[in-house]
């Protein structure tokens, strides 16, 4: 069987990614930058984009099952480009002859959808329009439970953060959650499913309200946490208190808090029926899979590997840092320290490790930056000491990586104009380049009112960088 994967690097997509390439399949990948997969994964990758009928039409080729992963949420036209990346994908496949699309929407009614669930439930409409050409298997989860999972994330920091949380009238509403190992299980399992037609499968544990699930993981943590409801929160008020207490960017918490009020239960029993082998998780087992992950450094992919609009890197990459007008570079001898020890000490930045100099300024800057509907500091990192190209890294994401050699970061902090970091090591040298591409004069007036500033935190930075390989070095 000829597979093709899209969406391969976001939080579904690497699970599935992983479970695909240990089955016995020809696995075919289509991304959007090829750096983003490991040239020795075992599977073609070729470079392109829904929106790109070259590209997509090379994807399909030979493709007997392709799954569709595709999402445009933080962008603007986010429903008009998932029409068209939708139509684009459905033409391209007939074209090339496909026999089966694999797609993940979300649950709900159409009539008593917010306009987020309606653009999923519009994707899968489109995708599934041409029955007598292709068939359509069509999965839809609610609320998905795992480390790293946008819903388990915004559950997971309000219940730590707050001992007595006052919310919306929205957490009496009803869903029912389900832990991304089984749905990575779900659309495995579409690929070999006996069967010739259309065919819409809602997957799902037990039925909850929000509120019980708020409560359910602050048991699983050992906390006691109170709920105190109240009708008059809009909104746009709660969107703030997410984007605030949470990692999740304001115009993504946005448009998860307009789909709280409408229930996602599921609406047919297909998944007993044509997939009885797989019994889902409750919502404890669930929560505390993905709480033993975290505690073991196990998470696996992360809602922000993969965005949109100004929040995805893979629009960005081909962008060239040198061409910066405006830059602060740093240089120090490596005295003796190997090229090893450096990069892995300048890949441990950020996180719980912080940024190594001056981490009240960077806290200030990322509320700062969470105040204005940034990314901020608290999307924290996947892994405490490994990265990939792709991953967000606090309001960074990873644009860059040779091994010993070089990390470059690209920043996704709300700025009047293009900025990255990059760590470089030459042959006894460590060069540490901060450089800014500004937006007119208010993004000059930026960068050279930071300049003193950048004197203190990039100076001591690069030093710190040197003084912790070197004592890692001294502690072997």
């Amino acid at each position: 069987m000829k597979v093709l994967l899209t969406g391969a690097n976001g939080y579904i997509g690497r699970r599935l990614k992983q479970k695909l390439l240990q089955e016995d399949v020809s696995l075919r990948m289509l991304v959007r930058n090829a750096k983003s997969i490991d040239s020795d994964i075992g599977a073609e990758v070729v470079e392109g984009n829904t929106f790109d009928s070259a590209s997509l039409d090379t994807a399909l080729e030979g493709i007997d099952v392709a799954y569709y992963l595709i999402h445009s949420l933080q962008q603007a036209n986010y429903k008009e480009l998932d029409r068209q990346s939708a139509k684009n994908f459905l033409d391209s496949a007939i074209k090339q002859g496909v026999k089966r699309i694999i797609y993940l929407g979300g649950l709900g009614i159409k009539e008593q959808a917010s306009e987020h669930l309606l653009s999923r439930i519009e994707t899968g409409e489109i995708l599934s329009s041409r029955p007598d050409e292709i068939e359509t298997i069509w999965i839809r989860a609610g609320v998905i439970i795992g480390s790293g999972s946008a819903s388990f994330e915004i559950i997971r920091h309000l219940t730590e953060k707050l001992p007595v949380m006052v919310t919306p009238k929205w957490v009496s509403t009803l869903a029912q959650p389900i832990g991304v190992d089984d749905v990575i299980r779900y659309l495995n399992a579409s690929k070999d499913l006996q069967h010739s037609s259309n065919l819409v499968v809602d997957i799902g544990s037990e039925i909850m309200p929000y509120k019980e699930m708020m409560l359910g993981c602050a048991e699983a943590l050992g906390l006691r946490r109170w709920i105190v409801p109240l009708p008059i929160l809009t909104i746009k008020l709660s969107s703030y208190w997410l984007n605030l207490f949470t990692p999740v960017p304001y115009k993504v918490a946005q448009s998860l808090i307009e789909g709280l009020s409408s229930e996602v239960v599921i609406q047919n029993d297909h998944a007993k029926q044509y997939f009885p082998q797989i019994e889902p998780l409750t919502f404890q087992q669930a929560v505390k899979q993905a709480i033993k992950e975290m505690e073991q450094n196990q998470v696996f992919s992360r809602w922000s590997d993969a965005g949109g609009g100004e929040d995805i890197w893979q629009e960005n990459y081909r962008d060239d840092p040198s061409s910066a007008i405006l830059l602060d570079r740093q240089s120090l001898p490596l005295d003796g320290l190997s090229k090893e020890s450096v990069y892995r000490t300048f890949c441990s930045i950020g996180g719980k490790e912080g940024w190594f100099a001056y981490d009240w300024l960077w806290e200030m800057r990322g509320w700062m930056d969470k105040m204005i509907g940034g990314a901020g500091l608290n999307r924290g990192r996947r892994d405490s000491y490994e990265l990939r190209v792709g991953e967000s890294l606090d309001f960074w994401r990873v644009e860059d990586l040779i091994p010993n050699e070089r990390l470059l970061l690209h920043a996704q902090m709300k700025v009047p104009g293009k900025a990255w970091l990059e760590f470089k090591i030459t042959d006894d040298e460590l060069i540490q380049t901060a450089y800014f591409y500004p937006r007119g004069l208010w993004g000059r007036l930026y960068w050279y009112s930071l300049t003193p500033l950048h004197y203190l935190v990039f100076g001591d930075m690069i030093r710190s960088i040197l003084e912790r390989a070197e004592l890692k070095a001294l502690e072997k």
